[in-house]
């Protein structure tokens, strides 16, 4: 069917893992015969967890579209992964959506994770729907769920349906918008009175539901205090208007397992949520939200049409690139199965294939359109490892591999460290990596292991000495002969500081060069570790030349031995890099934290309270000691903890550490 944009519903659901997100989407397709028969995670037969990696890991991994038509809408369905290593999904489908739907288990209640996407959806300014699931399961308990949303997101949270409980299990749910019992059975709903030991517990919520729905307009403000009913007009207006506006969250509950509770959120999707504000009249204009790198169809970019409508064979405008893109085949997309269609309406999402040099957050219209988009900002992935081919030659496919996997996932990083020589990818997360070495080798066939990084040591002197350096061969013809006198001393500064003091000729100025080349190629191997020298003087103040037998090759030899010789004797050091941490975790935690840190030899500069319950620590770390940070800080925090480090300096390392960098370097050198 083709949809017109007012019958377009895009609801993206958010939440923590597990909480049952893709179970939920399943039982809403389920329930609109969209799907003949109700998949489950376990099994791995869901439409949305559909990746080898989701079924095998029983997770999402990546956001997946799910549309159901009910009532002659069109609702899309945006599943997203609940785990933070996959932030960056979340962060893509959202904006492709009007709605959130913020989804909680009623064992648990609010995790991290809810929080989370309650800070995502005000971000984007979003409308947010709560869904308390799992109702039926053992320990679940929908009113303390309830009532701790309640507290901690205030009068805005407003009841929507109340479940009805026979022996652990839902059978129904009171409707408290129309204040009728509705009975599920074989998943069809018929209307029941409401039960005697529920008309308390419904009093009071339909009472807080008329407070907040007063709330929205000074006549219903009124209306309420002189103890007058909403009529059906008033209440569908205020929700409508509060929803949009964001005074309203709703809460309504059920189970994606049982199909308890889905036609009322269906229904409330349909009845109360924005349609997207797309201008069917206007240029065509497109936002790419997500990009797959498929091996067999090949890129695959997702649209979300911001204006006019998508038709197939038209040529729109890259506005990043300036370039021109022609339009080939364009999906509805369900899970992995595709639907060609000839056209998309405005507000509407779909799939095109091949398009050449569109990427995620780019903008396709038609010439000359001015439309903007604020571009997707990705956190900063902050566990890195050294990757290795598991085949030797295999360094090429890697790089290629994880270029397309970052045009799925932008939340990667990839460099290559020119002085350790190591490939370094970077994540969010331990399970983010995982995946990555995963993907590449079933998508493109290269083994690999992750390793800890090296650390980029440095070198450098605490004394200054006088050092000859002296180069001399004879072996028939013409010899070698270069001699040098040359001061090392410390200098505040990174770069080797050349200089020369000669006096009479003693080192011709045609050799000085060579003397300088010399030093700087030393330089890039210290004599400890073999790690680059920093902060280093070298003044050339003597030596001697041979009319016949000097050259510049002996000159850079005797600069070398002056250089060998010379920084052995003037109290070489080992330098470790230093990082600038910042940590936000929420006070409680701050005594463990601080405890960590100081543990990984790190000195606390301060601490600031951000306003939100959290507080950020600052603290001086050396870099060596944060390769497992990103993995001990969520253990530690339970996922509440999120940090930043930055390289900020070089520092003399403990002697302890300086025995274990030359040690390591040692066996490196034998292993070599």
């Amino acid at each position: 069917m083709q949809y017109t944009s007012d019958k377009i519903r895009n609801v993206c659901l958010l939440g923590h893992g597990g909480d049952g997100k893709t179970t939920l989407a399943e039982a809403m397709l389920y329930s609109t015969k969209g799907t003949d028969r109700l998949g489950n995670i376990t099994d791995g037969t869901t439409v949305c967890d559909y990746d080898p990696e989701e079924i095998k890991r029983k997770i999402s991994i990546s956001t997946a579209i799910a549309p159901v038509e009910y009532n002659g809408y069109k609702i899309n369905i945006i599943d997203t992964p609940g785990y933070f290593d996959f932030e960056g999904e979340v962060l893509q489908a959202v904006r492709a959506a009007e709605t959130a739907l913020i989804v909680v288990n009623a064992k648990d209640g609010i995790h991290y994770g809810t929080t989370k996407a309650m800070k995502v959806a005000e971000n984007n300014k979003m409308p947010c729907l709560f869904f308390i699931t799992k109702i039926d399961e053992e320990n679940a308990d929908f009113e303390k769920v309830y009532t701790a949303i309640k507290e901690r997101y205030g009068q805005k949270i407003c009841p929507i349906s109340v479940p009805i409980m026979e022996n652990e299990k839902m059978t129904g749910y009171v409707d408290l918008i129309e204040m009728k019992g509705k009975n599920i059975e074989g998943g069809k709903v018929t209307e029941i009175p409401i039960p005697d030991a529920l008309k308390d517990e419904v009093a009071q919520l339909r009472h807080s539901l008329d407070e907040t729905v007063a709330e929205t307009e000074e006549e219903l403000m009124e209306k309420f205090f002189a103890e007058e009913e909403f009529t059906a007009e008033e209440i569908k207006r205020a929700f409508s208007h509060g929803i949009k506006e964001r005074s309203i969250f709703p809460v309504m509950c059920g189970s994606g397992t049982t199909l308890a509770g889905i036609q009322i959120l269906l229904k409330f999707i349909q009845q109360y949520t924005p349609a997207p504000s797309a201008d069917p009249s206007a240029p065509t204009a497109a936002f790419t939200f997500k990009t797959v790198a498929d091996p067999f169809v090949g890129k695959m970019s997702f649209l979300k049409i911001l204006a006019g409508q998508l038709k197939s064979g038209m040529t729109l405008t890259n506005k990043r690139t300036d370039t021109a893109e022609k339009l080939g085949h364009i999906f509805t997309i369900k899970g992995k199965k595709q639907t060609e269609v000839e056209e998309l309406a405005a507000g509407d999402i779909g799939v095109v294939t091949k398009l050449v040099s569109t990427a995620t957050g780019d903008v396709l219209c038609a010439p000359g359109s001015n439309i903007e988009v604020e571009p997707i900002k990705y956190p900063r992935p902050c566990l890195s490892m050294a990757i290795f081919p598991l085949s030797k030659g295999d360094e090429e496919k890697i790089a290629q591999g994880i270029q397309r996997i970052s045009e799925e996932d932008p939340t990667y990083s990839y460099t290559i460290n020119s002085e350790t020589r190591e490939q370094i990818i970077s994540g969010m997360g331990e399970t983010h990596l995982d995946v990555l070495v995963s993907k590449l080798k079933s998508k493109f066939g290269v083994g690999v292991e992750l390793r800890p990084a090296k650390v980029a040591y440095r070198e450098a002197i605490r004394k200054k000495v006088k050092q000859q350096g002296k180069h001399k061969k004879q072996s028939g013809g013409h010899g070698q002969y270069g001699d040098v006198w040359i001061e090392f001393e410390p200098y505040d500064g990174e770069d080797l500081l050349f200089e020369e003091k000669i006096f009479g000729g003693s080192v011709p100025k045609n050799f000085h060069p060579a003397v300088e080349k010399g030093l700087r190629e030393c330089a890039q191997h210290g004599v400890l570790a073999g790690y680059p020298v920093v902060g280093l003087k070298a003044t050339l103040v003597d030596g001697s030349y041979h009319d016949v037998d000097s050259s510049e090759m002996a000159f850079k030899m005797a600069a070398s031995i002056a250089f060998k010789e010379g920084l052995k004797n003037a109290n070489p050091t080992i330098l470790e890099p230093i990082g600038k941490l910042l940590v936000y975790i929420p006070d409680r935690m701050m005594g463990d934290i601080i405890g960590d840190i100081t543990k990984r030899r790190g000195q606390i500069i301060g601490m600031t309270p951000t306003g939100d319950g959290l507080q950020e620590v600052e603290a001086e770390v050396p870099m060596a000691e944060m390769a497992t940070y990103a993995i001990d800080l969520r253990s530690m925090t339970r996922g509440r903890g999120v940090f930043t480090l930055d390289f900020i300096r070089y520092s003399d390392a403990p002697a302890n550490i300086v025995a274990k960098v030359i040690e390591d370097a040692k066996k490196n050198k034998e292993e070599e």
